[in-house]
């Protein structure tokens, strides 16, 4: 603690007003480092006579409060008199999250049911949120940092609010004050919503396939018929007299539902839209209009029709449902940490069709998952979305933390490949991709300054990509890795900052002047 003081004192930190300290804040890699202390100029705030900020010692990660007379704002940690001055250390714990909330509202999620354009960063590890805020607020966007589905949460063994924590500790190292969401991703059931709202997630993805039943897709012409007739007479009524035969005006174009396909959509998706009517009155009852509720039919084995598409938000519409984004399986292949597999105009055909519901429906945002490093459709989906969109990443944050190792730790890096090839038959039980790692360059021909190529081929991303749950609990691994990362932030961020900037820029987003 005293490094932390005695550096606070030579550079008159104690003496500056706010605005001056601001001053510091201007270049975010204007980092205060000397003998192993590290001080992030953007976490500097003021209360009265006390000064907060997030410092490192030694690669480890707090927060400090230094103040002329003792103070009683919540924080726990140890605290000492040193040079004169109240010097508390808090660790970045949930408490303390809960005490920096109260503190500071600008580190706490919040819904950005408003804001145009959101961009899900989705960080595994608990360390990527700064180069996050450094990319995204160089834009006109707004940042949903603590975006995990329960899927990767039991890969990391991390849980909702250690997520939260993280990212709120991390919004306040870089003064980030903005807003912020935090998205429940997939989630399926009630109770793990209310898991996700419990610890503060505004935002929740309502993952539909558990109620989904696609297999009506395939029905023939007789067994559509026979199970048709077995929904409620009211229902079939309904769909005969509001769906069947009818031809919507959409944008420039028309959508029509036959009789067979609006029976279809009837089968395919009646019970999935009572169970989001349930889940939005349930969001409601805990949150008021203070939620963000997309709706996810992505994980589906074939794309979504626009005419399903159109059947789907007028049948929540007409629930009362509060729509924020929704998200189709659009056509071609969106497969993780790789460019969009498929034909790009005839993606940009159907997908312009799909942003012309949204804006007649409610204007709703048209969500983009398995979204990362998809830079061939980047143009098209900000030219037809004009910004009005959701583009959720996660696996890309975690390819550019082995970046760094590689150029960082190429010893390190070389045990990570050589243990996802052993882990990657396990992961593709979770994850669908097409990668064939036998073609890949072998990993003892490589020398250290070109380890980084492994990066840039689709078929290492891949494995790279969905094999971090073992990876990360690798007890080989685990130690080392945190600790490159810790001893090479700076590299990190860099890292990471560029490459979601790319993304960003991709998008056609307008940056702020």
């Amino acid at each position: 603690m005293k490094r932390i003081v005695l550096e606070i004192k030579e550079k008159g930190l104690m003496d500056k007003s706010q605005a001056q300290i601001d001053q510091l804040k201007q270049d975010p890699h204007n980092l205060i480092q000397k003998d192993g202390m590290r001080l992030y100029p953007r976490s500097l705030y003021r209360q009265g006579e006390a000064l907060y900020c997030i410092a490192m010692l030694d690669n480890k990660k707090q927060l400090y409060r230094i103040s002329t007379a003792p103070v009683h704002d919540g924080l726990e940690g140890a605290e000492a008199k040193i040079e004169g001055l109240h010097v508390l250390e808090a660790g970045l714990t949930k408490q303390n999250a809960e005490a920096l909330h109260s503190l500071f509202p600008f580190t706490t999620p919040k819904s950005l049911r408003e804001e145009r354009t959101t961009i899900g960063c989705g960080d595994r590890l608990g360390l990527a949120t700064a180069a996050h805020l450094r990319a995204v607020r160089k834009f006109k966007a707004f940042p949903v940092l603590a975006q995990q589905s329960i899927r990767e949460l039991n890969f990391t063994g991390r849980n909702f609010e250690e997520v939260v924590t993280d990212a709120s500790f991390l919004v306040f190292q870089e003064g980030y004050e903005g807003g912020w969401g935090a998205d429940g991703d997939h989630l399926k059931t009630i109770d793990d919503i209310d898991v996700a709202l419990q610890a503060k997630m505004p935002m929740i993805t309502l993952d539909l396939t558990a109620v989904l039943h696609p297999e009506a897709a395939d029905y023939s012409e007789e067994k559509l018929e026979a199970e048709f007739n077995k929904l409620p007479q009211e229902v079939r009524e309904y769909i005969v007299k509001y769906y069947s035969k009818r031809i919507f005006n959409i944008g420039e174009g028309t959508i029509s539902l036959s009789e067979s396909e609006a029976g279809k959509c009837a089968l395919m998706y009646w019970d999935a839209l009572e169970f989001a009517a349930k889940v939005d009155k349930h969001l409601r009852s805990k949150r008021g209009d203070q939620y963000d509720l997309e709706i996810s039919i992505d994980e589906t084995t074939s794309p979504t029709l626009p005419a399903h598409h159109l059947f789907i938000i007028m049948e929540l519409q007409r629930r009362g449902v509060t729509v924020n984004s929704l998200a189709p399986r659009f056509i071609g292949d969106f497969q993780k940490a790789v460019d969009y597999i498929g034909v790009v105009d005839v993606f940009e055909r159907q997908f312009r069709v799909h942003c012309d519901i949204a804006k007649a429906h409610g204007d709703y945002k048209i969500s983009i998952h398995s979204g990362s490093d998809k830079f061939s459709v980047y143009p098209v989906i900000g030219k037809h979305t004009h910004g009005k969109l959701h583009l959720k990443t996660a696996g890309t944050s975690w390819l550019e933390a082995l970046r760094t190792i590689s150029q960082a730790e190429p010893e390190l890096y070389r045990l990570i490949h050589r243990k996802a090839a052993e882990y990657y038959p396990e992961a593709l039980k979770s994850y669908h991709i097409t990668a064939d790692i036998s073609t890949l360059p072998k990993l003892e021909d490589t020398p250290d300054e070109d380890l980084g190529k492994f990066l840039e081929i689709s078929e290492s991303r891949q494995m790279l990509h969905i094999t971090y749950g073992g990876l990360l609990n690798d007890p080989e691994v685990r130690d080392r890795f945190f600790t490159t990362l810790a001893e090479h932030e700076e590299l990190h961020y860099k890292l990471l900052e560029k490459h979601f900037t790319k993304h960003l820029e991709r998008l056609g987003l307008e940056r702020v002047q």
